[in-house]
Protein backbone atom coordinates (compact mmCIF):
# COMPACT_ATOMS: atom_id res chain seq x y z
CA UNK A 1 0.00 0.00 0.00
CA UNK A 2 1.30 3.22 -0.93
CA UNK A 3 1.18 5.61 2.08
CA UNK A 4 2.07 9.58 2.63
CA UNK A 5 5.39 11.17 2.79
CA UNK A 6 6.75 8.60 0.29
CA UNK A 7 6.28 5.38 2.85
CA UNK A 8 5.84 1.88 1.02
CA UNK A 9 4.45 -0.31 3.39
CA UNK A 10 3.25 -3.52 3.07
CA UNK A 11 1.54 -5.93 5.74
CA UNK A 12 0.19 -9.27 6.32
CA UNK A 13 -3.86 -9.97 6.01
CA UNK A 14 -4.01 -9.44 10.00
CA UNK A 15 -1.70 -6.45 10.19
CA UNK A 16 0.83 -7.73 12.39
CA UNK A 17 3.85 -7.71 9.62
CA UNK A 18 4.85 -4.73 7.88
CA UNK A 19 8.19 -3.23 6.07
CA UNK A 20 8.80 0.16 5.60
CA UNK A 21 10.63 2.33 3.41
CA UNK A 22 11.43 5.72 3.72
CA UNK A 23 12.66 8.02 0.43
CA UNK A 24 16.02 9.20 1.17
CA UNK A 25 17.90 12.32 -0.46
CA UNK A 26 19.66 11.96 -4.11
CA UNK A 27 22.15 14.08 -3.39
CA UNK A 28 24.88 11.15 -2.16
CA UNK A 29 25.27 10.44 -5.67
CA UNK A 30 26.03 13.94 -7.77
CA UNK A 31 28.29 14.45 -4.71
CA UNK A 32 29.98 11.69 -5.01
CA UNK A 33 30.40 12.20 -8.54
CA UNK A 34 31.99 15.68 -8.47
CA UNK A 35 34.75 14.16 -5.27
CA UNK A 36 35.13 11.28 -7.38
CA UNK A 37 36.34 13.78 -9.98
CA UNK A 38 38.65 16.44 -7.97
CA UNK A 39 40.25 13.30 -6.63
CA UNK A 40 41.21 12.12 -10.36
CA UNK A 41 42.41 15.13 -11.51
CA UNK A 42 44.73 15.55 -8.24
CA UNK A 43 45.83 11.56 -9.00
CA UNK A 44 46.92 12.92 -12.84
CA UNK A 45 48.67 15.97 -11.29
CA UNK A 46 50.10 15.13 -8.23
CA UNK A 47 53.74 12.29 -8.13
CA UNK A 48 56.99 12.30 -8.61
CA UNK A 49 56.93 14.01 -11.90
CA UNK A 50 54.15 16.67 -11.22
CA UNK A 51 51.92 18.21 -13.69
CA UNK A 52 50.29 21.56 -13.69
CA UNK A 53 46.44 21.74 -13.70
CA UNK A 54 46.58 24.03 -16.97
CA UNK A 55 49.36 21.39 -18.93
CA UNK A 56 46.83 18.91 -17.97
CA UNK A 57 43.52 20.29 -19.28
CA UNK A 58 45.99 21.02 -22.30
CA UNK A 59 47.01 17.32 -22.78
CA UNK A 60 43.50 16.53 -22.30
CA UNK A 61 41.64 18.47 -24.94
CA UNK A 62 44.91 17.67 -27.22
CA UNK A 63 46.56 20.87 -27.38
CA UNK A 64 50.28 20.95 -28.06
CA UNK A 65 51.60 21.71 -24.31
CA UNK A 66 55.39 21.36 -25.65
CA UNK A 67 56.40 18.80 -22.49
CA UNK A 68 56.31 15.45 -23.91
CA UNK A 69 57.48 13.60 -20.47
CA UNK A 70 53.81 15.25 -18.96
CA UNK A 71 52.13 13.94 -21.78
CA UNK A 72 53.62 10.45 -21.39
CA UNK A 73 53.16 10.61 -17.66
CA UNK A 74 49.46 11.49 -17.99
CA UNK A 75 48.84 9.28 -20.87
CA UNK A 76 50.71 5.88 -20.13
CA UNK A 77 51.55 5.44 -16.24
CA UNK A 78 48.87 7.81 -14.39
CA UNK A 79 45.37 7.82 -16.67
CA UNK A 80 45.59 4.15 -16.73
CA UNK A 81 46.39 3.59 -13.25
CA UNK A 82 43.63 5.83 -12.30
CA UNK A 83 41.09 4.13 -14.38
CA UNK A 84 42.01 0.68 -13.25
CA UNK A 85 41.58 2.21 -9.47
CA UNK A 86 38.18 3.51 -10.65
CA UNK A 87 36.82 -0.14 -12.23
CA UNK A 88 38.45 -2.00 -9.03
CA UNK A 89 37.08 0.33 -6.43
CA UNK A 90 33.24 0.65 -8.62
CA UNK A 91 33.38 -3.58 -8.67
CA UNK A 92 34.58 -4.18 -4.98
CA UNK A 93 31.63 -1.52 -4.39
CA UNK A 94 28.97 -3.50 -6.31
CA UNK A 95 30.29 -6.76 -5.12
CA UNK A 96 29.77 -5.97 -1.46
CA UNK A 97 26.03 -4.73 -2.20
CA UNK A 98 25.72 -8.05 -3.54
CA UNK A 99 27.11 -9.49 -0.80
CA UNK A 100 24.89 -7.83 1.94
CA UNK A 101 22.08 -8.17 -0.21
CA UNK A 102 21.61 -11.64 -0.65
CA UNK A 103 23.08 -12.48 3.01
CA UNK A 104 20.83 -10.03 4.48
CA UNK A 105 23.44 -8.78 6.73
CA UNK A 106 25.58 -5.61 6.57
CA UNK A 107 28.68 -7.27 7.75
CA UNK A 108 28.82 -9.25 4.28
CA UNK A 109 31.86 -8.66 2.63
CA UNK A 110 34.18 -9.98 -0.03
CA UNK A 111 37.00 -10.17 2.10
CA UNK A 112 35.50 -11.10 5.63
CA UNK A 113 34.04 -13.90 3.89
CA UNK A 114 36.38 -15.13 2.10
CA UNK A 115 35.71 -14.71 -0.91
CA UNK A 116 38.83 -12.25 -2.26
CA UNK A 117 41.27 -14.99 -0.93
CA UNK A 118 39.38 -17.43 -2.74
CA UNK A 119 40.42 -14.83 -5.88
CA UNK A 120 43.58 -14.58 -4.79
CA UNK A 121 44.19 -18.42 -4.57
CA UNK A 122 43.09 -19.06 -7.68
CA UNK A 123 45.31 -16.57 -9.27
CA UNK A 124 48.27 -18.13 -7.13
CA UNK A 125 47.25 -21.25 -8.07
CA UNK A 126 47.43 -19.98 -11.53
CA UNK A 127 50.86 -18.21 -11.40
CA UNK A 128 52.78 -21.33 -9.91
CA UNK A 129 51.08 -24.59 -11.85
CA UNK A 130 50.65 -22.35 -15.00
CA UNK A 131 53.57 -20.03 -15.49
CA UNK A 132 53.41 -17.43 -19.13
CA UNK A 133 56.70 -18.27 -20.61
CA UNK A 134 57.93 -16.49 -23.68
CA UNK A 135 56.33 -12.60 -24.88
CA UNK A 136 54.10 -13.82 -26.72
CA UNK A 137 52.13 -15.64 -24.69
CA UNK A 138 52.28 -13.24 -21.29
CA UNK A 139 49.35 -11.33 -22.80
CA UNK A 140 47.29 -14.32 -23.53
CA UNK A 141 48.39 -15.28 -20.05
CA UNK A 142 47.28 -12.17 -18.06
CA UNK A 143 43.86 -11.67 -20.11
CA UNK A 144 42.66 -15.57 -20.33
CA UNK A 145 44.49 -17.99 -17.67
CA UNK A 146 44.44 -15.48 -14.42
CA UNK A 147 41.56 -13.87 -14.74
CA UNK A 148 39.83 -17.60 -15.19
CA UNK A 149 41.71 -18.65 -11.84
CA UNK A 150 41.02 -16.01 -10.10
CA UNK A 151 37.08 -16.15 -11.14
CA UNK A 152 37.11 -20.10 -10.05
CA UNK A 153 38.64 -19.39 -7.07
CA UNK A 154 36.63 -17.01 -6.12
CA UNK A 155 33.35 -18.48 -7.08
CA UNK A 156 33.81 -22.20 -5.48
CA UNK A 157 34.75 -19.84 -2.09
CA UNK A 158 31.18 -17.81 -2.21
CA UNK A 159 29.02 -21.32 -2.99
CA UNK A 160 31.25 -22.91 0.12
CA UNK A 161 30.33 -20.30 2.60
CA UNK A 162 26.84 -19.85 1.19
CA UNK A 163 26.47 -23.57 1.92
CA UNK A 164 28.02 -23.27 5.54
CA UNK A 165 26.84 -19.99 6.40
CA UNK A 166 22.47 -21.48 6.11
CA UNK A 167 20.88 -23.29 8.49
CA UNK A 168 17.81 -24.91 8.07
CA UNK A 169 17.54 -22.35 4.85
CA UNK A 170 18.33 -19.25 6.59
CA UNK A 171 21.53 -17.57 6.58
CA UNK A 172 22.72 -16.39 10.45
CA UNK A 173 25.32 -14.04 10.44
CA UNK A 174 27.58 -16.49 13.48
CA UNK A 175 28.20 -19.38 11.12
CA UNK A 176 28.59 -16.95 8.27
CA UNK A 177 31.62 -14.83 9.93
CA UNK A 178 32.52 -18.88 11.09
CA UNK A 179 32.71 -19.84 7.66
CA UNK A 180 34.92 -16.87 6.62
CA UNK A 181 37.16 -17.88 9.51
CA UNK A 182 37.43 -20.89 8.44
CA UNK A 183 37.83 -20.30 4.51
CA UNK A 184 40.02 -17.77 5.11
CA UNK A 185 42.15 -19.92 7.06
CA UNK A 186 42.61 -22.46 4.53
CA UNK A 187 42.93 -20.72 1.58
CA UNK A 188 45.84 -18.84 3.79
CA UNK A 189 47.59 -22.28 4.11
CA UNK A 190 46.91 -23.43 0.74
CA UNK A 191 48.59 -20.03 -0.61
CA UNK A 192 51.38 -20.60 1.80
CA UNK A 193 52.18 -24.20 0.36
CA UNK A 194 52.02 -22.68 -3.08
CA UNK A 195 54.70 -19.98 -1.72
CA UNK A 196 56.74 -22.89 -0.63
CA UNK A 197 56.84 -24.43 -3.93
CA UNK A 198 57.39 -21.35 -6.26
CA UNK A 199 60.52 -19.81 -7.68
CA UNK A 200 61.63 -16.60 -6.45
CA UNK A 201 59.68 -14.72 -9.23
CA UNK A 202 56.85 -16.48 -8.64
CA UNK A 203 57.37 -15.94 -4.90
CA UNK A 204 57.29 -12.15 -5.39
CA UNK A 205 54.19 -11.97 -7.62
CA UNK A 206 52.47 -14.24 -4.96
CA UNK A 207 53.46 -11.32 -2.31
CA UNK A 208 52.04 -8.94 -4.68
CA UNK A 209 48.87 -10.56 -4.43
CA UNK A 210 48.35 -10.69 -0.58
CA UNK A 211 48.79 -6.29 -0.40
CA UNK A 212 47.42 -5.67 -3.15
CA UNK A 213 48.64 -2.32 -5.25
CA UNK A 214 48.21 -0.75 -8.74
CA UNK A 215 51.79 0.19 -9.28
CA UNK A 216 51.34 -2.17 -12.70
CA UNK A 217 48.56 -0.82 -13.80
CA UNK A 218 48.49 -0.26 -17.82
CA UNK A 219 46.29 -0.41 -20.41
CA UNK A 220 46.56 -3.99 -20.36
CA UNK A 221 45.66 -3.89 -16.67
CA UNK A 222 42.81 -2.19 -17.12
CA UNK A 223 41.23 -3.99 -20.60
CA UNK A 224 41.70 -7.24 -18.70
CA UNK A 225 39.79 -5.89 -15.66
CA UNK A 226 36.70 -4.35 -17.83
CA UNK A 227 35.40 -7.72 -19.18
CA UNK A 228 34.65 -9.04 -15.96
CA UNK A 229 33.72 -5.75 -14.67
CA UNK A 230 30.80 -5.25 -17.04
CA UNK A 231 29.63 -8.53 -16.75
CA UNK A 232 29.65 -8.26 -13.16
CA UNK A 233 27.70 -4.95 -12.76
CA UNK A 234 25.37 -6.12 -15.60
CA UNK A 235 23.76 -8.53 -13.78
CA UNK A 236 23.35 -7.27 -10.62
CA UNK A 237 21.98 -3.90 -12.35
CA UNK A 238 19.64 -6.24 -13.87
CA UNK A 239 18.77 -7.39 -10.53
CA UNK A 240 18.69 -4.31 -8.29
CA UNK A 241 15.29 -4.37 -7.91
CA UNK A 242 14.82 -7.86 -6.83
CA UNK A 243 18.00 -7.95 -4.78
CA UNK A 244 16.12 -5.14 -2.71
CA UNK A 245 13.42 -7.26 -2.54
CA UNK A 246 15.56 -9.57 -1.25
CA UNK A 247 16.31 -8.32 1.77
CA UNK A 248 13.20 -8.71 3.23
CA UNK A 249 13.76 -12.75 2.94
CA UNK A 250 13.88 -15.12 0.78
CA UNK A 251 9.94 -16.35 1.12
CA UNK A 252 8.96 -12.61 0.99
CA UNK A 253 10.87 -12.19 -2.25
CA UNK A 254 9.17 -15.46 -3.68
CA UNK A 255 5.52 -13.89 -2.39
CA UNK A 256 5.63 -11.24 -4.95
CA UNK A 257 6.71 -13.80 -8.25
CA UNK A 258 11.09 -12.56 -7.57
CA UNK A 259 13.04 -15.86 -8.94
CA UNK A 260 14.60 -16.46 -5.42
CA UNK A 261 16.81 -19.11 -7.04
CA UNK A 262 17.71 -17.28 -10.41
CA UNK A 263 18.48 -14.30 -8.41
CA UNK A 264 20.86 -15.93 -6.24
CA UNK A 265 22.88 -17.69 -8.86
CA UNK A 266 22.93 -14.49 -10.60
CA UNK A 267 24.14 -12.85 -7.44
CA UNK A 268 26.93 -15.44 -6.82
CA UNK A 269 27.86 -15.77 -10.21
CA UNK A 270 28.66 -11.46 -10.84
CA UNK A 271 30.06 -11.47 -7.05
CA UNK A 272 32.83 -14.13 -8.46
CA UNK A 273 32.89 -12.21 -11.68
CA UNK A 274 33.76 -9.44 -9.74
CA UNK A 275 35.82 -10.14 -7.49
CA UNK A 276 37.90 -12.37 -9.57
CA UNK A 277 38.34 -9.84 -12.26
CA UNK A 278 40.04 -7.06 -9.66
CA UNK A 279 41.96 -9.39 -7.40
CA UNK A 280 43.80 -11.07 -10.64
CA UNK A 281 45.32 -7.69 -11.60
CA UNK A 282 45.55 -5.94 -8.55
CA UNK A 283 45.64 -8.29 -5.89
CA UNK A 284 43.49 -8.36 -2.51
CA UNK A 285 42.27 -4.87 -1.82
CA UNK A 286 40.13 -5.45 1.62
CA UNK A 287 37.21 -3.77 3.19
CA UNK A 288 36.31 -1.83 0.06
CA UNK A 289 32.98 -4.27 -0.26
CA UNK A 290 32.32 -3.54 2.92
CA UNK A 291 32.38 0.27 3.66
CA UNK A 292 31.11 1.93 0.18
CA UNK A 293 27.60 -0.44 0.25
CA UNK A 294 27.15 0.74 4.40
CA UNK A 295 27.58 4.07 4.50
CA UNK A 296 25.16 4.35 1.18
CA UNK A 297 22.58 2.77 3.39
CA UNK A 298 23.24 5.12 6.25
CA UNK A 299 22.59 7.57 3.59
CA UNK A 300 19.97 6.72 0.76
CA UNK A 301 18.18 3.68 2.94
CA UNK A 302 18.08 -0.34 2.09
CA UNK A 303 16.81 0.54 -2.00
CA UNK A 304 19.97 -0.63 -4.36
CA UNK A 305 18.54 1.71 -7.28
CA UNK A 306 20.21 4.21 -5.08
CA UNK A 307 23.00 1.89 -2.84
CA UNK A 308 24.26 0.35 -5.59
CA UNK A 309 25.66 2.81 -8.05
CA UNK A 310 26.45 5.08 -5.16
CA UNK A 311 28.59 2.30 -3.79
CA UNK A 312 30.23 1.87 -6.80
CA UNK A 313 30.80 5.50 -6.63
CA UNK A 314 32.14 5.58 -3.00
CA UNK A 315 34.97 2.36 -4.41
CA UNK A 316 35.95 4.06 -7.00
CA UNK A 317 36.79 6.98 -4.58
CA UNK A 318 38.09 5.25 -1.79
CA UNK A 319 39.88 3.11 -3.86
CA UNK A 320 41.90 6.01 -6.18
CA UNK A 321 42.27 7.98 -2.85
CA UNK A 322 43.98 5.43 -1.30
CA UNK A 323 46.07 4.81 -4.27
CA UNK A 324 47.01 8.47 -4.40
CA UNK A 325 47.88 8.21 -0.71
CA UNK A 326 49.93 5.01 -1.71
CA UNK A 327 52.33 6.69 -3.97
CA UNK A 328 52.73 10.39 -2.16
CA UNK A 329 53.13 9.61 1.24
CA UNK A 330 56.28 8.12 1.39
CA UNK A 331 58.09 9.12 -2.50
CA UNK A 332 59.46 7.47 -4.51
CA UNK A 333 58.56 4.35 -2.50
CA UNK A 334 54.97 2.59 -3.63
CA UNK A 335 53.08 1.73 -0.74
CA UNK A 336 50.67 -1.38 -1.27
CA UNK A 337 47.16 -0.11 -1.25
CA UNK A 338 45.94 -2.75 0.50
CA UNK A 339 47.39 -1.92 3.75
CA UNK A 340 45.71 1.68 3.38
CA UNK A 341 42.52 0.07 2.97
CA UNK A 342 42.83 -2.52 5.53
CA UNK A 343 43.93 0.55 8.20
CA UNK A 344 40.76 2.47 7.16
CA UNK A 345 38.47 -0.69 7.09
CA UNK A 346 39.58 -2.39 10.17
CA UNK A 347 38.69 0.39 12.53
CA UNK A 348 35.17 0.87 10.58
CA UNK A 349 34.22 -2.86 10.94
CA UNK A 350 35.24 -2.15 14.62
CA UNK A 351 32.64 0.57 15.02
CA UNK A 352 30.42 -1.23 12.94
CA UNK A 353 30.63 -4.37 15.87
CA UNK A 354 30.47 -2.47 18.99
CA UNK A 355 27.35 -0.15 17.17
CA UNK A 356 25.72 -3.26 16.85
CA UNK A 357 26.41 -3.99 20.05
CA UNK A 358 24.97 -1.54 21.73
CA UNK A 359 21.72 -1.83 19.44
CA UNK A 360 21.36 -5.55 21.02
CA UNK A 361 22.03 -4.38 24.53
CA UNK A 362 25.06 -5.62 25.02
Amino acid sequence: MLCSRGRHTRGGPDGTRSVAVRHRPGWPLPVLAFLLFGVVVCALCVGAYPIPLHTLAAIAFGRDTGDMMARAVAWDIRLPRVLAGIVGGATLGAAGCAMQALFRNPLADPGLIGVSSGAALGASAAIVLFPASGTVLVMAWQVAVLPLGAFAGALVVVALVYRLGAVGGALVVQWLLLAGIAVNAMVGAVIGLLGYVATDAQLRSLTFWSLGSLASGGWSMLGAMLVPAFLGWGLLLRHRHALTVFQLGEADAQAVGIDVRRVKRDALLATALCVGGVVCQTGVIGFIGLVAPHCLRLLCGPDLRRVLPGAMLLGALLVVSADLLARTIAAPADIPIGILTALIGAPFFMSLLLRRKRMAGF
